[in-house]
């Protein structure tokens, strides 16, 4: 018999089918606590879950007795506890192949729509008060040539400091665990800590994930280690920045821009203080948000999840210890 599984979010007509020929599903839309109260049976049936949103905790698991396998239609996986996944045997597997381009690309469009204040002086001509020609109230700043510090350089660090090396001319500068080899052979990058690289970088880009290290990383200690004329660009994960320490380094002018694809808390509240500065440009968390993209996403997530069920973790799994 086809394993049981739970699909907890919407998939292309192609990509459910392919799930169908191996699988028997039960689909609903998101793992909220009405859900997982009126699908209690398909939990305590499922060996397999997939989707992305949604707390993937021990709580959620003692809903889920059968499970072996959950698959995230992300290449992020901060809403599931890996340790307890790990104390039941459940693999987690996840897409951190696929979006890295895609991801890199909007890294560098906050790159140049903050230094050229792009959203803003497209509003100001949409409002007519483009009347004669402008002046320095309208200027940004040069982005080749300027120093770009990377802090973490995994796959999407290493394409964004590709597009700025190659692209603009800009030397680079990261802080990782470890050094990187290939950046610094193909880049020129250069290692430092997390001291030099806050105070050199012209343009701070975080590309890290969300753990109990990454954790507000970086707040008012270290954004006052920065130039007043640096910009913060942070597509990684909102938490890893001190959302109010930045909103204050902004609003005294301490810092001289931020392009932000990612909050604290998601969505961003409507009153947030970020939403009213003008020299921030604020994204609805579209790092990965092309159409190509979101099907290959969900295309490896269905191909991740067949092939766990079948014992085949070789590649995208999260934690292979909790195989044993």
């Amino acid at each position: 018999m086809k394993p049981a599984i739970v699909l907890y979010k919407s998939l292309p007509d192609d990509l459910r089918q392919r799930l169908a020929a191996h699988c028997r599903i039960t689909e609903f839309a998101g793992l909220t606590p009405e859900n997982i109260r009126r699908h209690a049976d398909a939990l305590a049936e499922a060996e397999g879950i997939i989707g992305s949103g949604g707390k993937v905790d021990a709580d959620f698991l003692r809903h889920t007795p059968r499970l072996r396998v959950a698959s995230t239609v992300s290449v992020g996986y901060d809403n599931f506890d890996v340790s307890a996944l790990n104390q039941r045997g459940v693999v987690l597997m996840h897409t951190p192949t696929v979006l890295t381009e895609t991801v890199a690309d909007t890294m560098m469009a906050l790159v140049l729509t903050t230094a050229r204040r792009v959203t803003e002086v497209a509003e100001r001509v949409k409002a007519g008060e483009w009347t004669r020609s402008i002046g320095p109230d309208w200027f940004g700043i040069d982005v080749h040539h300027k120093k770009m510090g990377i802090l973490g350089m995994g796959r999407i660090g290493l394409a964004l400091a590709r597009r700025a090396h190659a692209g603009f001319g800009m030397p680079i500068l990261y802080h990782a665990r470890k050094p990187h080899p290939e950046a610094e052979s193909r880049f020129d990058a250069r290692y430092c800590d997390l001291d030099t690289l806050l105070r050199e970088s012209d343009f701070l880009c975080i590309s890290l994930p969300l753990t109990a290290d990454t954790h507000h990383l970086i707040g008012a200690e270290q954004l006052a280690k920065m130039p007043r004329s640096a910009v913060l660009i942070n597509a990684g994960r909102g938490p890893v920045v001190d959302e109010a320490a930045l909103i204050a380094a902004l609003q005294e002018g301490r810092l001289h821009a931020a392009g932000l694809d990612v909050f604290e808390q998601e969505p961003l509240d409507p009153q947030s203080p970020l939403l009213s500065l003008p020299n921030v440009v604020a994204l609805p968390h579209i790092g990965s948000a092309t159409h190509e993209t979101r099907y290959a996403m969900a295309r490896d997530a269905v191909d991740n999840l067949i092939a766990a069920l079948r014992g085949e973790v070789d590649k995208n799994c999260v934690n292979p210890q909790a195989l044993g």
